[in-house]
């Protein structure tokens, strides 16, 4: 498998919040185009990847991985200042402090900065404060930042990727761009590989937001079977009962409502025979991914979620374990080249 470090790099470190993913869209579309027999865009903007089967029949299978990140969007310019709203799950507790960059008429290098305590109501400074009390400063005169910046304009995180002892890596969006680098070692893997079916990849857009990328991806190609893959909370401080999962143990293999029983099994038993790690994830409702948007698309699509665990999700520090990726690019692989015509 070939090094795909510098490819996750380059993920972690564009911009391509909900709404907005066409920096983001750019890189994986460079990627995946020698990969697939055609790529295009969605009517909102989802990246759509053909990599044809060489079956009769040729069923369709559509993997979605969703490429937009949560961020922040101006909402008013305080004088040289900028007030922010979230795009969006953002925890405000973490961002004090943080790099981020403003998307104005040129990026523009910044910090999530806080009132000084005395500045404060009585008692407020005591607490977590609200996403309104929270400032970003780039450094401009309040002349300047009106000439530069405008209400509506993107703030994205600015923390670099870092590799971590343990063969982990740190940084912001990996919610859910892990997922979009397993799902380019899959297309990897499957230049060696004799596959029947045909496999739509799709780095979805806007699943933080309203799931609308993987929806209409679904309706418009109307797939046979469909895989989501995602993040999903790994074991760490404060996270450690039953819906937590240890990291670099291996992927996730969804069992609920949201999912198909017979697509579960023949993962499992692709996992199995592959001798790929993996844990089973219990999701007794609403998994929180595409994989929704997909199952209740047109008539309704069997539907399978595959998750890699994360800690700290939906900050800028999110951490994974690389063999994760790693496992869930293989298994998606062999369960592709594993489908005959009549799998379902």
């Amino acid at each position: 498998m070939t090094d795909f470090l510098p490819f996750l790099r380059s993920l972690l470190s564009a911009p391509g919040l909900s709404g907005y993913e066409t920096p983001v869209m750019s890189l994986v579309q460079e990627q995946w185009k020698p990969l697939t027999d055609e790529t295009r865009l969605s009517r909102i903007g989802s990246l759509e990847a053909l990599k044809r089967g060489q079956g009769e029949k040729r069923p369709a299978l559509m993997i979605a991985a969703h490429m937009d990140a949560i961020g922040l969007m101006v909402t008013a310019l305080r004088g040289s200042f900028l007030q922010v709203t979230q795009i969006g799950g953002v925890d405000p507790r973490i961002l004090p402090g943080t790099p981020v960059v403003a998307h104005g008429r040129q990026p523009w290098p910044g910090v999530v900065v806080i009132p000084p305590a005395r500045a404060l109501a009585p008692g407020s400074a005591d607490g977590v404060l609200a996403l309104n009390q929270l400032l970003v400063d780039v450094g401009l005169t309040a002349r300047e930042l009106a000439e530069q910046i405008q209400v509506g304009d993107l703030v994205s995180f600015d923390t670099q990727p870092v590799e971590l002892a343990g063969e982990a890596i740190s940084g912001h969006s990996l919610d859910n761009r892990a997922s979009v680098a397993a799902l380019t070692l899959a297309l990897q893997e499957l230049q060696g590989r004799k596959h029947l079916w045909d496999v739509w990849a799709v780095a979805t857009v806007q699943e933080e937001v309203t799931l609308g990328g993987a929806g209409t991806s679904a309706f418009g190609l109307r797939p046979q079977a469909a895989i989501a893959v995602d993040v999903t909370f790994a074991k760490g401080p404060g996270a450690n009962d039953w819906q937590t999962f240890p990291a670099g143990k291996g992927p996730t293999l969804a069992m609920g409502p949201n999912m198909h029983p017979a697509l579960y099994q023949r993962l499992k038993e692709t996992a199995e025979r592959m001798e790929i790690p993996f844990q089973t994830e219990v999701t007794p409702r609403h998994s929180g991914t595409d994989a929704y948007a997909m199952q209740v698309a047109a008539e309704g699509i069997p539907t399978m979620v595959i998750g890699i665990p994360l800690r700290y999700m939906h900050t800028p520090v999110e951490v994974v374990a690389l063999k994760d990726i790693q496992r869930a690019g293989r298994l998606l692989a062999a369960f592709i080249s594993g489908l005959e015509s009549e799998t379902l």
